[in-house]
């Protein structure tokens, strides 16, 4: 079976975009509906199994168990906890989602509470539809790429009530269909809004650390290489829960940089790229 090449979770128009504040377009264009494109599953060939790897695993959940992260009380599952019907729930777990791309956990949930109160209280299809772009866009204008996140988020709201039902999608597929929505998202808005593990949502947290332990050889390139690793050698019953305990482990032990090696006990003998301490307290590589 030919698989074609699965989007990336960052569009490129979004790349693109220049951070000086303009005002969107009152109107957008709505998008019609175009045919999932089939999300690759597995590898042909396996990606063996690291070496002590399960170690490795209980020891950065151990660390993870007394450390409150970000994405502990403001991570995009937590978004359905202020809806009280089913299907808001759900899609406030997919808008927290896509406007979580490319921008930190408290902005996303600040973005988030904003744009509720701007639709009445409640995260629904049909008031995002009904909202103007302007008092959407200047609901999330602190969040990374808000002018597109504004076009993506209507697009979307419309998709839904026109195709789904006006609810979220339950395949990888088919989420991945909407306007802004890649593979990371869809699977970990399967896990939040519908309880189905179906796969790993790779963020550029999972990406980087499993990189640093040297769990990937070769090294991988796209966040997308590294959920096909890892998903063809984890078993499957931790898949939901890695996102969340190596985003938080990243948020605040395993930073971009500077990373805190002192406080890891992975630092001794399980993680390869640790940096040591010498006598004088200087930085080893």
């Amino acid at each position: 079976m030919v698989l074609i090449k699965p989007k990336a979770d960052t569009d490129p128009s979004i790349l693109a975009e220049s951070s000086k504040a303009k005002k969107p377009k009152r109107s957008t264009p709505v998008r019609s509906p175009r045919k999932p494109r089939a999300i690759q599953q597995s590898l042909d060939k396996p990606h063996p199994a690291p070496e002590h790897w399960r170690e490795t695993y209980d020891a950065i959940k151990e660390m993870r168990s007394k450390i409150v992260a970000p994405v502990d009380t403001m991570g995009c599952d937590q978004a359905q906890y202020k809806e009280t019907e089913p299907k808001n729930q759900r899609f406030a777990t997919l808008v927290s989602l896509m406007l979580s791309s490319q921008t930190k956990d408290e902005v996303t949930d600040a973005a988030v509470s904003d744009l509720r109160d701007a639709l009445g209280g409640s995260l629904s299809v049909d008031a995002l539809i009904d909202c103007e772009e302007q008092i959407i866009s200047n609901a999330i204008c602190k969040v990374g790429f808000w002018r597109r996140k504004t076009q993506y988020l209507k697009q979307t709201a419309r998709m839904l009530k026109d195709s789904f039902n006006s609810d979220v999608p339950k395949t990888v597929d088919e989420l991945c269909s909407l306007p802004g929505v890649g593979p990371k998202m869809a699977f970990l808005a399967l896990h939040s809004a519908w309880n189905l593990n179906v796969g790993i949502g790779v963020d550029v947290h999972v990406h980087r650390i499993t990189n640093r332990l040297g769990w990937h050889k070769p090294s991988t390139k796209t966040a997308e290489e590294t959920r096909l690793n890892l998903q063809s050698w984890l078993p499957p019953e931790f898949h939901r829960e890695i996102n969340h305990m190596l985003v938080g482990f990243g948020q605040v032990v395993c930073l971009p940089v500077g990373p805190r090696c002192g406080g890891c006990t992975l630092s001794t003998q399980l993680c390869p790229s640790a940096r040591k301490l010498d006598a004088k307290g200087a930085r080893q590589r």
